[in-house]
């Protein structure tokens, strides 16, 4: 098997650049929105905003390398590291790490990318570790570097990235690269810079969250300010296709499906991302116009329903759920439940034992993800 950087002309790639000239434009187009939108938030609620995205990138991106964290723990942490939290909460490594790397690169976002970013957001997200012989710099044990999958005795090789003599020289020449002055789209540099590093494979591990970070890096840098789009989010949603595009790109230099398809996945995690600002802003009419109407239970249950975001409570809200929420009898559910729909807190649906409750908020801001 002959690999994307065994080829005569490594790293030079080839894709089709009229076939991506539109998904440019519409991430531009929808990149001038979502700034508009933010505009009409105060501090507070973008600073919260900030949070909620960067706490959802950090466990997402964790996940999708089979790592599942506590999202409080992570987001305790990265209200820490921004200095809007100075609990003393004993939180685990990994937590730890993912969240201090996740806000470096927020506030980072504009500086040159270097060897020294890279050693230290590895150093941040392998805390803990012990098991790794190299952490904080490149890769340099003489085994190949590949990524399998199947059984011990039986194993199938997806990709074998460059030997780890190589790893200085590759990747000088990879942030050579990202540094120099860009002649190509935004989406089009994310896209190749994640696939690029990705190929490398500098580190004994993390080698993907590194790479979607730089991703996110490109993009920002190219906007001129953090994008705050929920990337890693949306790969994770998706994660077979994330791996099988990667698998289909690896071959050759010859990439123009593989920039589609993280041209695609950016723009779906900008509708994502959308949706979120949106569904925030209705949380505010929300409490505007009901929240000195609500008794302490109401309150307790609307804040719950809220906690789950734009996807909303998983099957609707029950009275069962409501009962346990709350720790009330199922008479007092029932009666709480129905002032909240005769108030316009709540939607109705089905009938008995299938009775469901929603949110009664403008759901045609609130763009599916």
């Amino acid at each position: 098997m002959t690999w994307n950087w065994q080829q005569k002309n490594w790293p030079v790639f080839n894709y089709k650049e009229d076939e991506l000239s539109d998904l440019e434009a519409q991430f531009l187009h929808k990149a001038g929105i979502m700034i508009g939108t933010l505009k009409h938030f105060s501090d507070d609620e973008k600073s919260s905003l900030t949070v909620e995205i960067i706490s959802d990138e950090a466990v997402k991106t964790s996940a999708i390398e089979g790592e599942f964290l506590d999202r409080d723990s992570v987001q305790s942490s990265i209200l820490r590291n921004f200095g809007l939290n100075t609990s003393y909460r004993n939180i685990p490594p990994e937590e730890q790490g993912i969240a201090e790397m996740m806000v470096s690169l927020y506030k980072t976002y504009a500086a040159p990318l270097s060897n020294k970013m890279l050693f230290s957001w590895h150093d941040m997200l392998m805390n803990g570790r012990r098991d790794l012989e190299n952490i904080g710099r490149y890769r340099t044990h003489k085994e190949p570097m590949q990524v399998v999958s199947g059984e011990y005795h039986e194993p199938k090789v997806h990709f074998e990235a460059p030997p780890s003599t190589k790893m200085k020289a590759e990747m000088e020449q990879f942030i050579k690269w990202f540094k120099a002055k860009r002649r190509i789209g935004t989406l089009t540099h994310a896209g190749i810079a994640h696939l690029y590093f990705i190929s490398i494979h500098p580190f004994e591990d993390g080698n993907g969250r590194i790479g979607r970070a730089i991703a996110e890096k490109s993009l920002s840098m190219s906007l001129g300010h953090p994008t705050l789009i929920s990337l890693s989010y949306m790969i994770e949603k998706h994660r077979k296709d994330y791996y099988r595009a990667l698998e289909l790109n690896n071959k050759d230099q010859e990439i123009t499906d593989w920039l589609i398809y993280f041209a695609k996945t950016i723009l779906d995690a900008q509708n994502y991302t959308q949706s979120l600002i949106n569904f925030l802003i209705e949380k505010a009419k929300f409490y505007d116009r009901l929240k000195t109407t609500l008794n302490e239970r109401q309150e307790k249950v609307i804040e719950r329903m809220f906690r789950e975001g734009v996807e909303g409570f998983k099957g609707g809200l029950s009275a069962e759920n409501y009962t346990r929420i709350t720790n009330t009898s199922r008479a007092t559910a029932t009666r709480d439940l129905k002032d909240l729909v005769n108030k316009g807190a709540l939607n109705k649906t089905g009938q008995l034992k299938h009775t469901r409750y929603y949110l009664n908020i403008e759901h045609d801001s609130v763009i599916s993800a």
